[in-house]
């Protein structure tokens, strides 16, 4: 366990993203057993957004009802470029998020996704003064934001708001040198300006758990009793400087796992580190699409198209080269949540403005469409 900002955080921190569903709701007694696990094993940070559907009611019912308040930190975020038109309807995202959680004060309160047009509206409302206005009024306990953009951009941000405490980032060994994501490069800014580092998608969307084999192949020979999700979480715990690393656990048995590997945490050895940089170029050489199924494009495609799920089946296609397998995986995370195909996108582009990954999605769903051919017949029913 570590002290960040007078806080004692151990480096595992759940992340209410994608918590387990049973159908279309999300499944809260499954969610209080992870809860009760992750707790026991001494783990104390949940995060969660306003834009996470139904996460902020499910954090209420499963965590903040059940347990006393000081015995965990919570963590939410502002989203002031969804439906703001006014300075008022970004507050009263704060205030609807307090009353969804059942608490009187947040502990991290994140500007979310801050980067390109994004910033700018934070500045327009005057938020970040709003903010500091309720952290003096003991609402919040900490002000940061999470980041999706450049190294340039959060080195200006940060220079402008040396009030913000800390950072969200997304690291992780896949993105590590990325072009768009650049991970190394803005954990290095915060390094710099000395801001701690709060870890998201240390496993980039699941996409790490279940990496090509011949990713697999190195992790194992290197130590077959670690899981590559496992190896994923560690990389970015031991990185100097982070807080916490958030992981999106949709089962208890991903939980366990997470739990097993984090309870004792110890930094990666060069032995370690060495074997990771291998899994990086490995991967690297495989063309995947680094959708981390964030679902941002989804909140704002008039078409509603399942571009995630699409994704997710595209990439199953390249691994596998199983075009049923790739096709089912489509067809329950698509159609079968009301989302239309690839076919019917109308190329505006809202996707792309808004996807943290910078993918270019339009082209993307062009090539998934021709891939599967779009065929409307349904699979067999899973058993």
């Amino acid at each position: 366990m570590g002290q960040y900002l007078g806080e004692e955080i151990r480096k595992l921190g759940f992340g209410m993203m994608r918590l387990p569903k049973n159908g279309e709701a999300i499944d809260i007694e499954t969610t209080k057993v992870m809860v009760d696990k992750f707790l026991a094993a001494g783990f104390t940070y949940f995060d969660t957004a306003y834009v996470y559907q139904g996460s902020e009611d499910a954090t209420r019912q499963a965590l903040v009802e059940r347990y006393p308040r000081e015995s965990f930190q919570l963590a939410t975020k502002n989203a002031a470029w969804l439906n703001s038109e006014k300075r008022e309807d970004a507050v009263a995202q704060f205030e609807t998020s307090l009353k969804r959680l059942g608490t009187d004060y947040i502990d991290f309160y994140l500007l979310h996704n801050l980067g390109d047009k994004r910033t700018t509206l934070f500045e327009d409302f005057d938020l970040w003064n709003y903010f500091l206005e309720q952290k003096k009024a003991g609402r919040i306990r900490h002000l940061g934001f999470s980041f999706h953009s450049t190294a340039d951009q959060l080195d200006e941000i940060l220079a402008k708001h040396p009030e913000a405490e800390f950072v969200q980032l997304q690291i992780n060994f896949a993105d590590w040198e990325h072009k768009f994501i650049q991970s190394r490069l803005n954990y290095e800014v915060c390094r710099k300006h000395g801001r701690p580092v709060i870890i998201m998608e240390p496993v980039k969307g699941g996409m790490l758990a279940t990496p090509p084999e011949s990713v697999v192949k190195i992790l194992r020979d290197a130590n077959p009793d670690i899981s590559p999700a496992a190896w994923a979480i560690r990389f970015g715990a031991s990185l100097p400087g982070v807080i916490t690393v958030l992981s999106g656990m949709s089962t208890p048995e991903q939980m366990d796992d997470n739990l097993n590997s984090m309870k004792d945490f110890h930094a990666l050895t060069e032995a370690e580190k060495a074997t990771v940089f291998e899994a990086q170029k490995a991967l690297a050489a495989v063309p995947m699409i680094p959708c981390t199924s964030c679902d941002y494009c989804a909140k704002v495609c008039p078409m509603n198209i399942g571009i995630s799920g699409t994704f997710n089946g595209r990439n199953l296609l390249t691994l596998y080269s199983n075009v049923e397998s790739a096709k089912v995986q489509i067809f329950w995370a698509v159609a079968n949540l009301g989302k239309k195909d690839a076919v019917e996108c109308i190329g505006c582009g809202k996707c792309e403005e808004v996807c943290p990954q910078h993918l270019e999605i339009r082209k993307l769903l062009a090539e998934a469409a021709k891939a599967f051919s779009q065929k409307k017949s349904e699979p067999e029913q899973k058993s």
